[in-house]
């Protein structure tokens, strides 16, 4: 019944508002909530997101409001009708969707993939670790174990490859606190694991900083190309305001600026994206499929 109501007060929020487009002051606006997963931490999440939040409140005349959300928590706070949007890694999309019927909107692009992004398992160069037949009885860590290509899909390919992650290494672990795919590569680099569950992407932006090369690496084996970060709606969320949203965010541009804090800011830079692309749920299949095999959420059963 709780969480009929918040349905309820979410479509009474959504609604209310389209009636009133010509409304200037934003107190009269609707107000909807979008749920932020944290990558790292609370802070850096809306450091990132405040300026595409303010972006598109001014895009879809709603006043939207960010709510950053553990990753761990983002289900249970979903479903209490916390926020009617969500923009999550593409795992947690697809729980939402296959619980509770949530609808994309469209995927983020960042980095050499756009909308996708591949896991990998790398080994420090020199270690003689080459091939996927080298890692049985070596020190493994993973990501965050909801991470679609710093966990799922590297256990995948180690499943695939007729190695089981919970017998055939001498141990895996997952660093504790935030930027664990940064300590897991950081982990490798000097000494304290013979392989990391490495996102691409990690690998790609920490290379561009300067805080790796990519020859102190072996890459071991690559996964194939999964979506990568997602926005979606709740199914009881009104289709036009879904439209407006998935419209303001492939017209997002580069030179596209709000106010933030009293200076412009450029939405894009601020959150780190290279902009946005509408995929179907379908091109999700692969990482279910990867879910499946690896009796991960929300097809697991124990």
């Amino acid at each position: 019944m709780r969480t009929a109501c918040h349905r309820f007060f979410i479509l009474l929020t959504v609604a209310l508002p389209l009636s009133c487009a010509s409304c200037d002051s934003i107190s009269e606006k609707p107000t909807v909530k979008i749920g932020y997963m944290n990558c790292n931490n609370q802070q850096e999440t809306m450091q990132r997101f405040r300026p595409l939040t303010r972006y598109l409140s001014e895009k879809v005349g709603v006043n939207f409001v960010a709510v950053p959300v553990d990753t761990h928590d983002f289900e249970t706070r979903f479903k209490a009708g916390e926020f009617a949007i969500t923009h999550t890694n593409s795992l947690l999309y697809i729980v939402l969707r296959e619980r509770y019927g949530t609808n994309l909107i469209a995927a983020e692009k960042r980095g050499q993939f756009g909308s996708r992004s591949a896991g990998a398992i790398i080994a420090r160069k020199g270690s003689g670790i080459t091939r996927l037949s080298d890692i049985r009885g070596k020190r493994l860590a993973f990501g965050p174990m909801l991470a679609p290509t710093g966990y799922l899909a590297e256990y995948d390919l180690m499943l695939a490859a007729g190695i089981n992650p919970e017998s055939d290494l001498a141990f895996y672990s997952i660093p504790s606190g935030s930027y664990k795919h940064e300590k897991a590569i950081y982990g490798v680099l000097f000494g304290q694991y013979d392989l990391a569950a490495a996102p691409m992407l990690d690998l790609e932006v920490m290379t561009r900083e300067g805080k790796i090369s990519p020859d102190d690496f072996t890459i071991v084996a690559q996964s194939k190309l999964i979506p990568y970060c997602t926005f979606a709606a709740a199914k009881e969320t009104d289709p036009g305001l879904t439209e407006k949203v998935r419209k303001a965010l492939l017209e997002l541009k580069p030179t596209d600026t709000v106010e933030m804090d009293g200076e412009r800011v450029k939405v894009m830079k601020a959150a780190w994206i290279d902009g946005f692309e509408v995929l179907t749920d379908a091109e999700y299949n692969p990482l279910r499929d990867m879910a499946r095999h690896t009796n991960m959420p929300p097809y697991q059963h124990y």
